[in-house]
């Protein structure tokens, strides 16, 4: 650790913060703790102190930038334009630069970054924890009450293991449009997305062609360094972002879908990640311009393919990464008031993080958990059927609360959604 602390931001993007607290009924460690230091312009303030060399509290600073979640509601509410995701950005690959963390933690980090962004190591992990469900060992263990003896860490990794299918065929590298082309996409796999969550990707596929779409999958693409991004673990991240660049600018596509938040919110600012480096400024900008979450490039469409009626009270959470960090709000829910049958609830203060966050679940379970909870004592109050979302990792999450709360509900990728009523709408026709 480092004894002189370093600037972490610009001044400029410092004093964009005028302290007006804006920001304070969205932030969620600020709604559960009520601490000053635990909000946006709290941490901004720590930022500028220690800039100036007024804060030397390595431990305090560090603590207080690990507890933020990074869901970017501060900057949905500020007025004046402060770009906490770029100070956010700057400060973390800091902390990772100066932290003196425990053993235990580090081999924690080391674990889910030896795992989460490596689609084959993933795969293969996936046998023997489906091997786990499949026998009823999951379900024992948890009634068991063996998983208490556990490190909260590891109880939380456990608790949000996705039901997991075996057999599933990987994507082609090209799915042709149905009827006439009118657009032609690349397709991000995504890491946990294709192993745990595949059947979103081929129904995002399906949904694609049936709208007109070429459909491109790149074998070559890797993780897009989104985890790695948003733990501060800069390095990682930027190699990602090249090698995904590589991947798809051979592609030749003019549009590059994402259907997980987290993902695209990451990709949309490869412009900024790699803008010192040479060789990728130029080619990071204008792949970041190609980037569009499956909402806005379908909402973006005449809708070609016939909707079938789907009958459904569904609740639609909107991730923090698709409506604070990418700002799309209103396409998700155009796109479900649009299926016959479908009645969108609204879910009360809709701007609150689920507490998932990435792996800030795993890292803060505590915090995380108070979070979890309180998003679903706000679903509970709707008579939604059906919890709707654009991000594998905010379903997952909410997925444990009604589990938790003993009333578990249909979760689906708005996607998902979609795809049942175009083939609905097949079968009427």
């Amino acid at each position: 650790m480092t004894s002189n602390p370093q600037p972490v931001a610009s001044r400029d993007l410092l004093d964009d913060c005028v302290h007006c607290g804006f920001c304070l009924p969205t932030c969620p460690t600020y709604l559960l703790w009520g601490q000053e230091t635990d909000s946006p312009r709290g941490r901004i303030h720590l930022m500028k102190l220690r800039r100036e060399g007024r804060e030397t509290n390595n431990e305090s600073f560090i603590r207080h930038i690990d507890t933020c979640l990074g869901c970017m509601a501060c900057v949905t509410a500020c007025p004046s334009g402060v770009q906490y995701d770029s100070l956010l950005e700057a400060a973390r690959p800091q902390v990772e630069r100066e932290a003196k963390r425990s053993f235990g933690d580090r081999a924690f980090r080391r674990l889910l970054f030896a795992t989460f962004p490596h689609p084959g190591r993933l795969r293969a992990l996936s046998w023997p924890l489906g091997i786990y469900q499949k026998l009823g060992l999951q379900r024992l263990v948890q009634k068991s009450g063996l998983l208490g003896v556990l490190p909260q860490r590891l109880q939380s990794m456990e608790r949000l293991l996705p039901p997991i299918t075996f057999g599933s065929t990987p994507l082609p590298p090209r799915i042709p449009a149905q009827g006439e082309p009118r657009k032609r996409v690349g397709l991000l796999l995504g890491c946990v997305q294709r192993v745990f969550f595949g059947g979103v990707n081929e129904a995002t596929a399906r949904v694609l062609a049936a709208e007109g779409c070429e459909v491109v999958i790149p074998q070559s693409q890797q993780c897009c360094g989104a985890l790695a991004e948003h733990a501060g673990e800069e390095k990682d991240a930027m190699e990602a972002a090249r090698r995904l660049i590589d991947a798809f600018d051979a592609s030749g596509v003019d549009t590059i879908v994402i259907n997980a938040a987290g993902c695209g919110s990451a990709m949309k600012r490869y412009g900024h990640l790699l803008r010192n480096d040479p060789s990728y400024a130029e080619r990071a900008k204008a792949f970041a311009a190609k980037c569009k979450d499956i909402s806005e490039v379908l909402a973006g469409l005449e809708p070609r393919a016939p909707r079938g009626a789907v009958p459904l009270k569904a609740a639609y959470h909107d991730a923090c990464h698709l409506q604070h960090a990418q700002g799309v709000r209103a396409q998700p829910r155009r796109l479900l008031q649009a299926i016959p049958g479908v009645e969108v609830r609204e879910i009360g203060e809709s701007e609150i993080c689920c507490g998932s966050a990435g792996i800030y679940n795993l890292l803060e379970p505590e915090a995380a958990t108070e979070l979890r909870d309180r998003k679903v004592k706000n679903i509970l109050q709707t008579d939604a059927e059906a919890i709707v979302s654009s991000n594998p990792g905010c379903l997952l999450q909410i997925a444990t609360g009604l589990e938790a709360a003993g009333r578990p509900m249909r979760l689906m990728h708005l996607v998902e959604v979609l795809d049942q009523s175009i083939r609905e709408g097949k079968r009427s026709n």
